[in-house]
């Protein structure tokens, strides 16, 4: 490991607003700041909203400064990434802003049910080899995860530059028969881009300066519903 990588891990441990489990809870038990959000860390009753695989962390912090009135939490596996919301979040002194690091699939150990409002996908691996199917973070497995922690009807939002992940959670929703709120296949051509789908991650510039289009969608997960996945075509990769 390189020393950058241990200075990082080393200042992430610092910050109280990084969540580190230790290695022997990154299995499925609850950790201590289940349901207690809120109470225990944010000391308010604002609105919880998730950024799922936040990378360096530019959504959570961009959203946390644009809303004030609710709470944000980052979560990746990767620390080093982390570093880079956390120290910025640090510097600027957001109240309103924390960080966890931990496996997208162990996230109901970190969150009770309703507690989140709300959940940000931004650029997350599409998983496109069909024995990676299960890994897709807006494949149904994960959906079902999210609604015992989302408040009924909360929202799902995609932000990706995989066409093929797009398509793919076009086609989890129409099985599924979820409510579409926003949906394109080509973000910054449209005129309702605002200051909250204006935010940029490292990645997304990185795509848009190869002439990448952005696909964005976002829609209503029902909390009780059954979901099913799409069945995976004959042609994919193996």
């Amino acid at each position: 490991m390189g020393k950058g990588k241990l200075k990082k891990f080393k200042q992430n441990a610092k910050y109280n607003h990084v969540f580190e489990p230790e290695v022997s809870e990154f299995v499925s038990v609850d950790h201590s700041i289940k349901g207690k959000w809120n109470t225990n860390f944010f000391n308010n009753d604002r609105p919880i909203v998730i950024e799922l695989g936040c990378g360096k962390g530019e959504y959570s912090v961009g959203l946390a400064r644009l809303f004030p009135d609710k709470n944000f939490v980052g979560v990746d596996i990767k620390g080093a990434r982390i570093w880079k919301g956390a120290t910025e979040s640090e510097k600027e002194q957001l109240k309103n802003v924390a960080f966890l690091r931990t496996r997208i699939e162990l996230i109901n150990s970190f969150f009770v049910q309703d507690e989140v409002d709300e959940i940000w996908i931004t650029f997350p691996d599409p998983q496109m080899k069909k024995r990676r199917a299960k890994k897709r973070l807006t494949s149904s497995i994960f959906l079902t995860y999210y609604q015992k922690l989302l408040k009924d009807k909360g929202i799902i939002n995609l932000k990706t530059d995989s066409t093929f992940l797009y398509e793919y959670t076009l086609e989890v929703i129409k099985l599924n028969k979820l409510e579409i709120i926003k949906n394109t296949d080509n973000l910054y051509a449209e005129n309702w881009t605002d200051e909250i789908l204006g935010i940029q991650t490292h990645y997304e510039r990185l795509h848009i300066d190869d002439g990448d289009n952005i696909n964005y969608v976002s829609f209503i997960l029902p909390k009780n519903q059954r979901l099913v996945e799409p069945s995976i075509p004959e042609d994919e990769q193996a």
